[in-house]
């Protein structure tokens, strides 16, 4: 394999990638689709035989990235998790010309619901990323946000979609009912318009929602979630699963019947691509790079953002029209392919390292 070269600095040989990432990647209750992303690039990347180095760094702490970033050798290449980046990023203008720094940005930062301070959080942004001499983004929707922003410059900035594993076809339901959300319970993963849209549906029968995702990444918006779904006595039909992992979260999608995805800040939408893999038809927010996860299949409708009369339209079509159901089932299993795998996704970010090993910029 060997697509990153030893360099011999000092007498002291360092081949190895330091990618700094989050230290609650391996947290089942802070599962992200960030976290899965770098720990899938990371198992992929030693599969090729590159030795990856992971240091986990925790939220905030600026001070431990700079202890990280001081610890290798001069031109060792480092691989930093954007939101670690932009937190820190005076740290890695200090480094920029001793380090070889390639910056992994899962995200807009500055864009982020609930950011306090846009100006300041673009501010840092931007210096963390022209500290890089590359930046992978994880969409092709991340890539144009940060030109348009005037964040990173176009010619160093390489889009590496993450990929999804070869799974069996959904088996669903009879009643066609199942619906599935699968993501970390909070504000930007739009659950509570779920909710809403449910709320309107009291009247049909035959339906059912698991809704899957951690239920501590906002802990006061999964409360009000619940407080939400009592209200509307959707108690019998709505239950918050908490994490899935493993075969757990398998079984959950083998059992789906529709994915719904209502969220209102989405940088690519693992979710709906690992949907449409397993035969599972999709409704989702035209938001993000979600269209881009979607990527033109028939079997996946978007729908405005933050909008739950839309979203409650389109369940009320899928519970009332079995002959959309059935129609829009047959083209997922019929386009039922995994896009991108893994090891092509790692193949990407291999090929920027390479380069930025070998000193192109």
């Amino acid at each position: 394999m060997g697509e990153l070269r030893a360099e011999v600095v000092n007498g002291m040989t360092d081949a190895a990638v330091h990618f700094l990432v989050p230290d609650d990647i391996d947290d089942d209750e802070r599962v992200s689709g960030g976290n899965v992303y770098d720990r899938r690039i990371s198992e992929s990347l030693r599969a090729r035989d590159l030795d990856v180095r992971m240091v986990l760094v925790a939220e905030g702490r600026v001070q431990d990235v700079a202890q990280a970033m001081s610890d290798p050798p001069r031109d060792a290449l480092v691989l930093i998790d954007g939101l670690i980046a932009v937190a820190a990023s005076e740290v890695l203008e200090a480094h920029s010309t001793r380090l070889r720094i390639v910056v992994l940005a899962h995200m807009v930062a500055s864009a982020l619901p609930g950011i306090q301070d846009v100006a300041r959080t673009a501010e840092r942004e931007r210096e963390a990323l022209n500290a890089a001499r590359r930046v992978i983004t994880t969409s092709e929707w991340t890539r144009s946000e940060l030109i348009a922003r005037a964040l990173a410059e176009p010619d160093r900035i390489t889009v590496a979609r993450p990929g999804t594993d070869t799974a069996p076809a959904a088996i669903g339901s009879e009643s066609g009912g199942h619906l599935l959300c699968v993501g970390a319970v909070a504000p930007h993963k739009g659950q509570d318009v779920l909710v809403q849209a449910l709320a309107g549906m009291t009247d049909l029968p035959d339906w059912s929602c698991s809704i899957v995702g951690s239920l501590d990444a906002d802990p006061d918006f999964a409360i009000r979630t619940a407080a939400a779904i009592r209200s509307a006595t959707l108690t019998e039909r709505v239950a918050l699963m908490g994490v899935l992992t493993g075969q757990r979260l398998a079984d959950a999608y083998r059992a789906a019947d529709l994915v719904v995805a209502p969220s209102r800040a989405e940088s690519y939408g693992m979710v709906v691509a690992e949907a449409l893999a397993r035969g599972i038809p999709v409704v989702a927010a035209r938001v993000g790079g979600i269209p881009e996860a979607i990527a033109g299949s028939k079997a996946g409708i978007l729908i405005p953002s933050n909008d739950p009369g839309a979203l409650g339209a389109v369940l009320r079509h899928w519970a009332e029209d079995p002959g959309w159901r059935a129609a829009l089932k047959a083209e997922a299993v019929r386009s039922r392919t995994v896009t991108r795998t893994w090891d092509e996704s790692a193949g990407i970010v291999a090929a920027v390292l390479s380069g930025v090993r070998k000193g192109r910029s």
